[in-house]
């Protein structure tokens, strides 16, 4: 009978392990996925400023949570063009928080960001979600080059490890 107690409280403890596994977030990955949507974008790097207190809570427990929690935001910084990030940028934008399942997109409010911002009639906005979305928080000198790169024309694959 005790043996048979430790079992079910081990079945019960132990439940279906999930884990959340993402690929390594690529700035040439991203670049892509934006140059193949059909949807219109424009790559910005600059400082993101909004009001932390909106983000969506993580936790494990089960709950329901919109897969999107729009955020005012505002990103300031330069635009890219043919010839660099040398077109100023500073403009509201919305910032699409995504959720899949208990994980939730996180972002600090004053991070530089490399984002790749959708264009849509009401502005521009910066989706992210747990596995990095359409931003790269903190970006490299080297990933700008790569995607100076990519808009020229020259090679864009993606680095994996």
């Amino acid at each position: 009978m005790i043996r048979a107690a430790v079992l079910a409280l081990g079945c019960a403890l132990a439940g279906p392990a999930v884990a959340l596994s993402c690929l390594p977030h690529d700035v040439a990955e991203t670049y892509r996925r934006a140059a193949e949507a059909e949807e219109a974008y424009i790559v910005v790097q600059g400082r993101l400023e909004f009001d932390p207190a909106r983000l969506p809570s993580t936790d494990m427990m089960p709950q329901q949570k919109p897969p999107h929690t729009l955020i005012p935001a505002r990103l300031t910084g330069q635009a890219l063009t043919r010839g660099g990030f040398d077109q100023a940028f500073d403009r509201a934008i919305t910032l699409d928080v995504q959720c899949f399942g208990p994980w939730c997109a996180s972002a600090v409010p004053g991070t530089e960001y490399l984002g790749f911002l959708e264009r849509r009639d009401g502005g521009y906005v910066l989706a992210v979600d747990p596995c990095g979305g359409m931003g790269h928080p903190n970006p490299t000198p080297a990933m700008r080059d790569k995607v100076l790169q990519c808009l020229q024309g020259g090679p864009c694959t993606p680095t994996r490890p």
